[in-house]
């Protein structure tokens, strides 16, 4: 407990909530049972319903637009709400907010489960967004204030292990619920799947939970609400939707704008410091060096994970024809080594070397990026999920090295009473972070796929037989536009064509071709994405380096 906030415990003049300074709480352990639960709850529905995408278009004819709007609902709802959110837990009480976002999620994920049209599916997803951005940044503030000091590393650890388990196992958890279709629900199944888990939640968080708020900042900053609503709308719509519409004017005007209203925000923020100190986002936060900087170190940072994850997906299972199944079984090195390392780090590493743990987690993940590109490039399309296992070893070990000590490194500063705007901060930075990684790195992928598409075409092209000068033209033409499309699920005209006006035979051999030209060329862009993947790492190794050094001797640790 640091001296601050013994000043400022006195001030609460008695209200209803739990003080800021209380004794640790005897149940914290089982609240954190639940905090995690509802974490992994969130991230997977996030990211669960991509391997639901065929089986929806199926079911109720979803239109590529109305199935990116499924997924871009739930991110932007989502994204732009989560700093409010968290001033909402400050305000009315973590524990209170956190049970109504619960809930909401929770009727939210029954809408879509029932949802007889897309039009109510993308509603329903909306949603889910808006509800999960009043649940998750109660997680980190209760944290924050629930536990001592000295095991805030520890329970970050296993937040940021949960975090990297939902991301991966969301594809291979989907893939088995769809493939299995408990009650014949099929894709229905990922939704009904929330509805037990919430209501368990519930009853978990009501009977172990102790309840907190702030007595800071008790009104409601309503301008300031409206003012980054806008501002992340129009920074998130486009980079979230920019690349699969082929950025459109609006795109890029939205992105212009969104710099003013942004900047008017912070004006506002001020000037409501001055009149009544009850802001949505004390700026104050930012000149904390721990707070200012891995604020930065966070932003950037997520934007790599999450383009990894895009690219490496589409390079194995549309470029190489893995099942969801499969691929998600390939991360299972990734996905333990993320919770085993972030606890040594937290525990061990963190306290003796400071920031350079974390300087050490960005250059693992930078070699496993690396090796990863080699192996790629080397085995090409006869690569197996043993070759990835050392690339992802070194991708977990760098991540449980650099996440979990960073977010407690970031909240080590934090007055409890700005713990929930603080958390939603935390969150919004991952969140624009990682639309970023998925705008930039999903950009130069699909621009690299349809470079590559033609020279991959011309090397596979003449040795083909049994195929016509005209087919054989054909078929690279065919190779080239299916590649240099933002949906690759979309068979262009002349392949239709090509394939449809071929015999049997010669049609067999036009599909094999058009298969290895296509793991072929996804082989050399994914090998050339990963490069450009790990540049980004550079500047995020720079940022480390402005984080303050807090060491500990090491007999200090083993008492």
């Amino acid at each position: 407990m640091n001296k601050a906030g013994q000043a400022e415990k006195p001030a609460a003049a008695g209200p209803p909530a739990t003080p800021e300074t209380p004794e640790p709480d005897p149940k914290r352990w089982l609240a954190l049972t639940v905090l995690l639960v509802a974490t992994f709850m969130d991230l997977l529905d996030a990211n669960i319903i991509t391997v639901a995408i065929p089986s929806i278009q199926r079911d109720l004819g979803a239109s590529t637009f109305a199935i990116q709007a499924m997924t871009a609902g739930y991110t932007l709802s989502f994204a732009v709400l989560l700093i409010t959110g968290g001033r909402l837990g400050d305000i009315f009480g973590r524990k209170r907010m956190f049970l109504v976002g619960v809930g909401g999620f929770v009727l939210a994920s029954a809408m879509c489960a029932a949802a007889p049209s897309t039009d109510l599916l993308v509603v329903a997803r909306a949603l889910q967004g808006l509800t999960a951005a009043i649940m998750v940044p109660q997680v980190l503030a209760l944290i924050h204030v629930s536990f001592a000091p000295q095991e805030i590393g520890r329970v970050v650890s296993l937040y940021a292990s949960m975090v990297g388990l939902a991301i991966v196992s969301g594809p291979l958890i989907g893939g088995a619920l769809i493939s299995w279709s408990p009650l014949d629900l099929g894709w229905r199944s990922i939704f009904v799947v929330n509805l037990p888990v919430g209501v368990l939640a519930l009853i978990g968080a009501a009977k172990w939970m102790r309840e907190s708020s702030s007595p800071h900042a008790k009104r409601l900053d309503m301008v300031g609400m409206l003012l980054i609503v806008v501002g992340l709308l129009l920074l998130m719509v486009p980079l979230t939707l920019g690349r699969e519409l082929d950025w459109p004017v609006w795109s890029i005007a939205s992105l212009v704008a969104a710099a003013p209203v942004l900047v008017l925000f912070v004006v506002y923020e001020r000037h409501k410091t001055r009149k009544d100190g009850s802001p949505l986002v004390t700026l104050s936060l930012f000149k904390v060096r721990a707070f200012g900087a891995g604020i930065g170190v966070q932003l950037l940072f997520s934007a790599i994970p999450a383009g990894f994850f895009l690219s490496w997906t589409l390079y194995l299972q549309a470029g190489l024809g893995w099942s969801a199944l499969h691929t998600g079984l390939t991360a299972i090195p990734f996905s333990l080594c993320v919770p085993i390392v972030g606890g040594l780090a937290v525990r061990r590493l963190s306290p003796l070397y400071g920031r350079y743990c974390l300087l050490a987690g960005a250059v693992l993940m930078l070699a496993g990026i690396l090796s990863y590109a080699w192996a790629a490039d080397r085995f090409g399309t006869g690569i197996t999920s043993w070759h990835a296992i050392p690339s992802m070893l070194l991708i977990g070990s760098g991540m449980g090295m650099l996440m979990p000590p960073l977010t407690a490194l970031v909240l080590r500063e934090v007055q409890p009473q700005e713990a929930g705007a603080a958390s939603g901060i935390i969150n919004a930075t991952g969140q624009l972070g990682a639309a970023l990684g998925v705008a930039v790195i999903g950009s130069l992928f699909f621009a690299a796929l349809a470079g590559n598409a033609g020279p991959q075409a011309e090397r596979v092209v003449p040795t083909v037989q049994s195929v016509s000068p005209r087919q054989a033209s054909d078929l690279q033409d065919c190779a080239t536009e299916a590649l240099g499309q933002d949906d690759l699920a979309k068979v262009p005209d002349i392949c239709s064509t090509l394939v449809q006006g071929a015999d049997d035979g010669t049609r067999d051999t036009i599909n094999g071709a058009l298969g290895e030209i296509r793991a072929k060329t996804f082989v050399s862009t994914y090998s050339e994405t990963l490069y450009w993947a790990a540049g980004g790492l550079v500047p995020v190794t720079a940022l480390v380096l402005l984080l303050p050094h807090h060491r500990v001797r090491r007999e200090d640790l083993a008492r």
